[in-house]
């Protein structure tokens, strides 16, 4: 009996580990099994989603910008002066020219061939040859300038080209993709990737007194040679026109610069209009509103743009806007510093109206402002009228002046208004006897010069006193 039992127990206990063995195979099995499961579904579903994810995909714009995009070269020459003739000869001298190349991109905006560029690719040179990605090569007509945004705008003889869209650069946020497409040190067709890195900068790049600067930043790798390509989003629309870069080598360190394409589409449109930009202006001057500025004048927000002065005779003063007062909206849109207020404006020609909103001793008020131009009205600028480009009134000088200044040949200037001229500092009364190192002999002479010239002036001359003055500007 007790051998029975003790068989029994035996056997049980036997069954009993067999089954615990079993059962805990079994669940080590399933242990196992999801483990394996935690750790590869979700390595499977990310890579699914990335090769379904079209915000990662720049494959696209890509295949859509190449073709637009071109190779801009320029030749010009430059005169190398030598100090010992300058001592010997003077300012008669003008030194050696030698031939200079330069650089750049261009994107194609229509299909006959109009290309948009930087102004300071193209900037005083004699010649302009545009090479597209299929190895095709043209001779570029310039159309004209913009030293104020730093844009041109070239001519090809051709048809049925790749041309690139616009895009919204106003709808683009901080943060999304965007790709820069150019030539960098001669290298065609390189398309770089980057994030929109801020909006609305004004970095001081552009030498002229109504600069339009409102950037937008990225760090998609842009460098010498880049400038004038495009900058586009995923769609491979044009947000913008990509002008310059801030790095201590000349390399790429991740910020870049572009013209939005919002600037770029106005002054496209009033160059193929009008050959000449139609620069609206409201005649106040403006300052960012910083903790100090705010402390100093006793503005409770930071917010908007104060103003500091109101010009006479401005088409500001004369809707009723005055210094002091802190200007919060254009239109529909809010501004919170100078650059977003100058683009707005900007977009805008002589002659068109906006609702500009202030806030004055804690009130807000709403004025409708007449835009006007550089001269004070509302008339069209062409290209050609060299006296309303430079904004000045030219008169030839007779024997006697010119030999009172001990000079051959020269046209004064008696009048200087609003324009290139008195931004470049020139004063009634200067006597132009060169420019871009041409003699000037009577008004219509200085005229066909400066209707000739495509992008630098470099006037030489002297002042009733005797001084001797040179002045550099764009047009």
């Amino acid at each position: 009996m007790k051998k029975r039992q003790l068989l029994v127990i035996m056997l049980a206990s036997v069954i009993g580990g067999l089954v615990a063995v079993f059962a805990y195979s079994a669940i080590l099995d399933k242990k196992e099994n999801n483990i394996v499961s935690t750790v590869r579904e979700p390595v499977s579903m990310v890579s699914l989603k990335a090769g379904l994810d079209s915000s990662t995909d720049f494959t696209m714009a890509a295949e859509k910008t190449v073709e637009c995009v071109v190779n801009v070269k320029t030749q010009s020459t430059v005169s190398y002066r030598n100090p010992i003739y300058d001592f010997f000869y003077g300012d008669q001298y003008h030194g050696d020219r030698e031939p200079v190349t330069g650089i750049g991109s261009g994107v194609i905006i229509t299909a006959d061939g109009y290309v948009v560029t930087n102004n300071h690719v193209v900037e005083s040179s004699e010649k302009v040859t545009v090479t597209l990605n299929d190895k095709r090569e043209y001779t570029a007509k310039v159309v004209g300038t913009d030293p104020s945004t730093d844009l041109a705008l070239l001519k090809l003889d051709a048809k049925d080209l790749h041309f690139i869209t616009f895009g919204n650069s106003d709808a683009m946020r901080v943060g999304e993709w965007v790709l820069a497409v150019g030539n960098p040190f001669n290298i065609s067709s390189t398309v770089t990737a980057g994030i929109v890195s801020a909006k609305g900068r004004s970095m001081q790049i552009i030498q002229d007194n109504y600069r339009i600067e409102s950037y937008i930043q990225t760090d998609a790798s842009v460098n010498q040679g880049n400038s004038g390509g495009a900058l586009v989003n995923l769609k491979g629309e044009m947000i913008g026109i990509n002008s310059a870069i801030i790095s201590p080598s000349g390399g790429n360190v991740g910020i870049s610069f572009a013209i939005p394409s919002s600037i770029v589409q106005k002054v496209v449109r009033d160059l193929i209009e009008y050959g000449a930009v139609q620069r609206a202006i409201m005649g106040v001057s403006i300052a960012d509103i910083t903790a100090e500025l705010a402390k100093e004048k006793d503005l409770p927000e930071l917010g908007g743009v104060y103003v500091t002065d109101v010009n006479e005779n401005s088409a500001a003063r004369d809707a009723g806007i005055e210094s002091g007062d802190v200007i919060v909206q254009i239109n529909d849109v809010k501004v919170n510093s100078p650059s977003e207020l100058q683009e707005i404006v900007g977009r805008n020609r002589p002659g068109d109206k906006i609702m500009v909103t202030v806030k004055r001793k804690g009130n807000l008020k709403q004025f409708e402002v007449k835009l006007r131009n550089l001269q004070g009205d509302t008339s069209v600028v062409k290209a050609g009228n060299y006296e309303t480009i430079l904004g000045a009134k030219f008169t030839n000088l007779d024997d006697r002046e010119k030999s009172k200044l001990g000079i051959e040949n020269g046209v004064k200037i008696s009048e200087v208004r609003e324009g290139k001229l008195k931004s470049a500092g020139v004063k009634p009364g200067f006597v132009v006897t060169q420019i871009n190192n041409k003699p000037v002999n009577s008004v219509d002479e200085l005229g066909k010069i400066i209707n000739s010239i495509k992008g630098g002036v470099y006037l030489e001359g002297v002042y009733q006193n005797g001084e001797v003055a040179y002045y550099a500007f764009g047009l």
